[in-house]
């Protein structure tokens, strides 16, 4: 395998990558359209709106953004776009983590050899990752800051799973979880929480060892819920659902890009990071996909308990001064929302009324409209 270089970024710029789902405007059930709607995808954005394993899924990526605004901005013209085509053909972008109904079993791969090399190896365990994340890039300098941002927000992952949860259902069924998507992806032998590392050297020999050694294929196999990407030159958050809607995306971007540059900072000024043990981080991962918004979290400081709205607002008042730096201050309020607002509470609380998962999910979409 090739040396790891890592692409230095100078500023802690931002991407975004939007998993969203296709669904028939009237069944609202998952529907294998992206080949078709790559078709009609203009020149200027064939780089922005990508294929998936699935042929039910769409990704959006952003530009490199400067700030959460500037993601907003991205966003809305190409969402403007990819509806414009969505809308001809009779399909619906649905903002979720999992689908509530229709069955992995049915979903079609998407024909690209890199994909059925992934499920020849992975067989159903991959068959069955018809899930949708957000996936946050936040630009750092160094290799090995890198590693070691990944190892300090290990802390914080289990809050943004418990803000972004947006996956009661599968296959049918409400599971007891708020996010099925986390343990479905942990059905995975290179995804859930990373091992932590110290330096970039140490990071570099492992992924040769398990490509060397036939564990993965390539390096894109490695699905950490936080992992350094050395082609972008970032730190990339993937614990996150799908959240609900666009504002939900900002706001946990502006958290995330506060705590990667706070870290950072942190690190350039040598300040100690107290050790904790990574059970607790595990623990709190648990209760996140289990109780979602409504968790209680243990603190790594004092190892008390505390809710998931005690834990963010009291991140946010630490962060503000970070995110007026960054221009953001009124996406990171705005995360003080989310604990009441989160996908999974919305779309409960529509099956609840409704009984009906495609009326649940034709109201999850009108009520989180991007365009409001």
């Amino acid at each position: 395998m090739p040396k790891l270089d890592f692409t230095p970024n100078y500023a802690p710029t931002l991407g975004v990558e939007l998993e969203l789902q296709l669904v028939d405007g009237e069944t609202f059930a998952l529907t294998p359209a992206i080949e078709e709607i790559i078709k009609h995808v203009p020149e200027n954005l064939e780089h922005r709106i990508k294929p998936e394993l699935m042929q039910s899924y769409l990704e959006i990526n952003t530009d490199i953004c400067r700030t959460v605004k500037d993601v907003g901005d991205d966003l809305r013209r190409v969402l403007s776009v990819v509806e414009g085509i969505t809308d001809e053909r009779g399909l619906k972008l649905f903002w979720g983590a999992t689908h509530p109904f229709s069955s992995w079993m049915d979903q079609k791969i998407t024909v690209n050899d890199r994909y059925y090399l992934l499920v020849e190896l992975m067989q159903d365990v991959a068959r069955q990752l018809v899930t949708f994340g957000l996936h946050v890039h936040v630009g750092v300098d160094t290799g090995d800051k890198a590693v070691m941002i990944c190892d300090r927000m290990l802390k914080h992952l289990p809050l943004l799973l418990a803000l972004s949860s947006n996956s009661p259902f599968w296959e049918g069924r409400r599971t007891g979880l708020h996010s099925s998507r986390s343990k479905v992806m942990e059905g995975l032998p290179t995804a859930g929480l990373p091992r932590q590392m110290r330096n970039w050297s140490e990071y570099t020999w492992l992924i040769n060892h398990l490509v060397d050694t036939g564990f993965i294929n390539t390096i894109r196999e490695i699905w950490w819920d936080i992992r350094p990407h050395h082609n972008f030159g970032t730190v990339e958050i993937r614990v996150c659902d799908m959240p609900a809607n666009l504002e939900q995306v900002l706001a946990l971007t502006a958290l995330v890009q506060c705590l990667v540059q706070s870290i950072s900072d942190e690190i350039d000024e040598g300040t100690y990071h107290s050790e904790y043990h990574p059970m607790m981080v595990q623990q709190n991962k648990w209760r996140a996909t289990r109780f979602g918004p409504d968790a209680r979290l243990v603190s790594t400081l004092d190892y008390k308990q505390y809710s998931v709205q005690q834990t963010v607002d009291q991140l946010i008042e630490l962060l503000l001064p970070m995110a007026e730096t960054l221009e953001c201050a009124d996406e990171l309020r705005s995360a003080s929302l989310l604990p009441k607002t989160a996908g999974s509470k919305q779309l409960l609380a529509l099956y609840e009324k409704t009984n009906d998962h495609a009326a649940s999910i034709k109201q999850m979409i009108e009520q989180n409209n991007w365009q409001k």
